[in-house]
C-alpha cells in the first residue's frame, strides 16, 4: 500500500486458518492498521490481493463484510445515540434480505426479519455480557463495555474471520482479562481471529501464532516463543538498528500517512452515515 511515494505496507503475506487466533504486532508506524484497512476494503491496495476462502475480495467494505470478514476499530466507532440493542442490529444489515420497499411498507416479511434480527442480537449481547443494558444508549456505557459492544456488532454479521484492532487499548487489567476470555470464546465458536495489540502479555497469552511488522514488512512469524526469542524483534522494539532497517524517519512518515488516511476515511464514513436512513436502528 503506497501513499504517494511512501510505501506503508509491502510484501506482507499472511494466512489465518479457521478457529485460529493470530496476532499482528509491531512498533508504532509499522503499518498494522494500514494492513487491516487493506484487508477490509477501506483502502484499495496499490498491489496484491486479499482472498477469503479461495475468493479474491473486491476492495469494498460492505462486500468484504458480506463475504464473511468483520472488524472493530482502534478508535471505537459506535452509534452513540442509538441503544445497545440497535447498535448490534445494525451489524446484521448484510444478513437481511429486506429492502427499501419492505421497510417502508412494514409488511409481514419485514416484521419477521426484524424479530429474528432482534432475537439474534440479544443472543450476542448475552454472549458478551451486555444483555441487561440492551436499552441503554451506547454513549452511556463504560469504556470496556463499549469495546465489547463493538465486538458484538461485528459478530452480528456472522463472520468467519474477525479482525480486532487494539481491543484492550486503554483497559485496566480486569477488563483486559475479560476481553481475553471473550476472544477465546469467539475462537471456540470456530471463528478465526486476527488481532492487533500493543499489550505483549495479552498477545502472547492469546495467540496461536504471531506476526511482526516493522516498517511495513513482515519481519518474522511463528509461535510466541519463537517471536520473543528473535533478536530482530527485540531490536525493533528497543529502537536498536538491524540489517535493512530504513530508520526512524520512514517509520514516522508511515505513521503520519496512516493518520492522514484515517482522517480522510473518517470524513467519508461520517458522510455515508448521514446519508443512511434508519428505522428503529435497522438500516434500510
Amino acid at each position: 500500500m503506497r501513499f504517494g511515494g511512501l510505501t506503508a505496507v509491502r510484501e506482507v503475506d499472511l494466512t489465518v486458518r479457521s478457529g485460529e487466533i493470530v496476532g499482528l504486532i509491531g512498533p508504532n508506524g509499522a503499518g498494522k492498521t494500514t494492513f487491516f484497512n487493506c484487508l477490509t476494503g477501506l483502502y484499495v491496495p496499490t498491489q496484491g490481493t486479499v482472498s477469503y476462502r479461495g475468493t479474491v475480495l473486491p476492495p469494498k467494505p460492505h462486500l468484504v463484510t458480506k463475504a464473511g470478514i468483520a472488524r472493530t476499530f482502534q478508535n471505537i466507532r459506535l452509534f452513540a445515540n442509538m441503544t445497545v440493542l440497535e447498535n448490534v442490529m445494525v451489524g446484521r444489515h448484510t444478513r437481511t434480505k429486506e429492502g427499501l420497499w419492505s421497510a417502508l411498507l412494514r409488511g409481514p416479511g419485514f416484521r419477521k426479519a426484524e424479530q429474528a434480527g432482534e432475537e439474534r442480537s440479544m443472543e450476542l449481547l448475552e454472549f458478551v455480557g451486555l444483555a441487561h443494558k440492551r436499552d441503554h444508549l451506547a454513549r452511556n456505557l463504560p469504556y470496556g463495555e463499549q469495546r465489547r459492544l463493538e465486538i458484538a456488532r461485528a459478530l452480528a454479521s456472522e463472520p468467519g474471520l474477525l479482525l480486532l484492532d487494539e481491543p484492550t487499548a486503554g483497559m485496566n487489567p480486569q477488563e483486559t482479562r475479560t476481553t481475553e476470555e471473550l476472544v477465546f470464546a469467539i475462537r471456540d465458536k470456530g471463528i478465526a481471529v486476527l488481532v492487533i495489540e500493543h499489550d505483549m502479555r495479552f498477545i502472547f497469552n492469546l495467540c496461536d501464532r504471531v506476526a511482526v511488522l516493522v516498517q511495513g514488512r513482515k519481519l518474522v512469524e511463528g509461535t510466541s516463543d519463537v517471536v520473543q526469542a528473535d533478536e530482530r524483534v527485540v531490536a525493533a522494539y528497543l529502537g536498536e538498528p538491524f540489517e535493512g532497517d530504513p530508520g526512524e524517519a520512514e517509520a514516522a512518515e508511515v505513521e503520519a500517512a496512516e493518520v492522514q488516511a484515517a482522517e480522510a476515511g473518517s470524513d467519508t464514513e461520517t458522510a455515508d452515515a448521514e446519508s443512511t436512513s434508519t428505522t428503529k436502528g435497522e438500516p434500510q
